[in-house]
């Protein structure tokens, strides 16, 4: 089959690609910024388009010739994001029925019966109307919450379990839940391409177990080997207050949190299993809940999460382009660069340099990166806490603590661009020059104010760069001479 992938830079859409060509089948994918693929192992086995799901040329272009479609695009991260939702979704089937696909495959969440549903989950239920509203057949697989590493329900879960021995929290911990495991999801996903012409519907999937998220998060503490978490359910929390809680305690940001904690107010579980009429289960029986919480942990401790919800791109930050040149060009633009000479070996110096963030830091004054990471988090940013999927490598387009990687010539130059909140754009970039005897070392730092106020932060800012900027750039250099990142 010829199978077209709208979403393939997110948690799913990544994911899927590669279990798509594994089962024979090829895949194009349209992204509105083809360099965030630069990094995917798959990449090359792929025909990779620009597209936009907003553009009526862009996804005619795109959707040409192929045979099955699979809709994973939302834009949660907008506070419209149901109205953009509903115009894409639109667009899309409509342009799907132009260029003569056999199939549309979308996956949405539960609904809920005889419940108010919240703005996200309804949101869902729409797109999926719209598409099967359609003329090509359209298949809408609904699920709950997906238990995988790096998936942002999974990673809310963890965060909260793993440090809040003791939480006080709001009623809907009672509430019933019908988690799935991320491989089961990707096997109906893949099943779905060669079902018989003319197949749709909506089904819904779902693990074996149905559990409250009291007992998720009881059930995580067992797998992980955390104590008992006491956990106290009282009614005055509301979904919102309990979104800018997991704002505070997970790298999950406010924009993800809020409608995600709305749709905890409703039971999202199967209301059938009609999905084995056309699907039958995964060999093997579909993944409990423990076994696929087993399997997340093994991922994260293996360095093998393929994706993450952070690998998306957040609302408020410039995080659409993903060029091969630097962006800075022209306008008005503030620097602070540092160039340093080391005896060290260029290979361990890069190697500091292209493990830096997460766990092992930042390399200068860690009580101010601290601080500045709170104080973005309060104002809405995304912070620190996000670390990065590989402690040791690192790929085009992903997300590294508050920074998103731009690009990469290995072994010699890396730059961010940073996604923490400020008035104006800026980017970070490290290189490195081998030299007959050892390396140079050069830190560029670079910031685009926005008005008035970009111009006074950076001034503000300036008196604190020799202490963070310099520090950095010979601690960078000292632990390439000391060697005191472990190779891989």
């Amino acid at each position: 089959m010829r199978c077209v992938v709208l979403g393939a830079t997110g948690y799913i859409g990544g994911r899927l690609v590669p279990e798509l060509l594994r089962a024979g089948h090829s895949v194009r994918v349209p992204v509105r910024t083809p360099g965030k693929l630069a990094g995917a192992p798959w990449r090359d086995r792929v025909e990779v388009v620009a597209g936009d799901v907003t553009s009526a040329a862009a996804m005619r272009a795109a959707l040409a010739g192929g045979d099955v479609l699979y809709y994973l695009v939302h834009s949660l991260t907008r506070a419209d994001f149901d109205t953009v939702d509903r115009a894409a979704a639109s667009l899309v089937a409509a342009e799907a029925a132009r260029a003569g696909m056999t199939r549309i495959v979308y996956l949405g969440g539960i609904i809920p019966r005889e419940q108010r549903m919240s703005r996200h989950l309804a949101s869902r239920a729409e797109v999926g109307e719209i598409l099967r509203a359609g003329s090509v057949p359209a298949l809408v697989l609904q699920a709950a919450v997906i238990i995988g590493s790096g998936s942002t329900g999974f990673e809310m879960l963890r965060y909260l379990t793993e440090r809040l021995p003791v939480m006080v929290t709001p009623r809907w911990v009672r509430n019933q839940i019908q988690p799935i495991a991320v491989r089961d999801v990707l096997y109906y996903l893949t099943e779905a391409a060669t079902l018989p012409g003319g197949v749709g519907g909506a089904f819904d999937i779902g693990g074996p177990d149905v559990l409250t998220y009291l007992q998720m998060m009881r059930g995580y503490a067992r797998v992980a080997q955390l104590p008992r978490r006491v956990i106290m359910p009282i009614p005055v929390l509301t979904p919102w207050l309990s979104a800018q809680w997991i704002d505070l305690v997970t790298p999950v940001p406010r924009a993800i949190a809020v409608p995600l904690m709305e749709s905890l107010i409703n039971d999202v579980v199967c209301h059938d299993h009609a999905i084995a009429t056309l699907i039958p289960d995964p060999p093997g029986g579909l993944t409990d809940y423990q076994r696929a919480v087993t399997l997340a942990l093994q991922k994260i401790r293996d360095l093998d999460v393929p994706t993450r919800w952070s690998d998306a791109d957040l609302p408020g930050v410039p995080s659409d382009p993903l060029p091969t040149d630097p962006a800075w060009s022209g306008g008005s633009l503030y620097r602070d660069v540092r160039v340093r000479h080391t005896d060290a070996d260029p290979a361990a110096l890069w190697q500091v340099i292209e493990s830096i963030g997460g766990e092992h830091g930042w390399y200068s004054f860690p009580l101010a990166w601290s601080l500045r990471g709170w104080i973005d988090r309060l104002a809405g940013g995304v912070g620190l806490r996000r670390g990065r999927r590989d402690p040791y490598r690192l790929h085009v387009g992903e997300a590294l603590d508050w920074w998103r990687v731009e690009h990469i010539e290995r072994p010699t130059m890396l730059r961010l661009r940073a996604e923490m909140r400020v008035p104006g754009r800026a980017w970070l970039e490290l290189s490195v020059e081998p030299r007959e005897a050892g390396a140079t070392y050069r830190q560029c730092a670079v910031f685009e104010p926005h008005g008035l106020v970009g111009h006074l932060y950076w001034k503000a800012i300036a008196p604190f760069h020799a202490v963070i900027f310099g520090g950095m750039a010979r601690n960078i250099t000292g632990a390439a001479e000391s060697s005191r990142v472990k190779p891989r």
